[in-house]
């Protein structure tokens, strides 16, 4: 695919994403027009922002770029429960909207068979949303573009 045809690739994703969440009664997130080279839908800053954010809250279980700790986040663990996966998107985080993305940070990890602690209380709406963007940022332009055609960020 020629660099222009991936630029058309991408505005007409980013047309359509901002088409589907004008129609969608949910105000967050809502797509980031100030970052049009990526045509994603966060900003600069708020991977800036999520950058702190999951170093001071994320890093020690996902790793510090969001490559994840152990060598196989599949295989459970002695206890039974599945270790922090990647989220850089090797792993499964790209297959989830960010609503349910939202809902583990918010509640944590069990329903999925984690140990992952809620964060309701940790942090704020912003915050979750940041660290989602950052990342987010370590995804490819493939895998961004499969979870858009997934349904993306609703």
């Amino acid at each position: 695919m020629t660099s222009f045809q991936r630029i058309r690739v991408k505005g007409l994703l980013l047309t359509l994403s901002g088409l589907l969440l004008t129609a969608c009664t949910e105000p967050e997130p809502v797509l980031q027009t100030d970052n049009p080279a990526s045509a994603r839908w966060y900003s600069d800053a708020q991977v800036t922002i999520g950058a702190a954010v999951f170093a001071e809250h994320c890093a020690v279980c996902h790793g510090s770029s969001a490559e994840g700790t152990v060598s196989d986040w599949r295989q459970r663990l002695d206890d039974g429960a599945f270790p922090p996966p990647p989220l850089n998107g090797s792993a499964h985080a790209w297959h989830h909207s960010n609503a349910v993305l939202l809902q583990v940070i918010e509640n944590g990890g069990a329903a999925f068979g984690g140990k992952m602690p809620a964060f309701a209380e940790v942090l704020d709406h912003t915050e979750k949303l940041a660290v989602i963007a950052y990342f987010q940022n370590y995804w490819s332009d493939e895998i961004y573009a499969q979870w858009m055609q997934m349904g993306g960020p609703d």
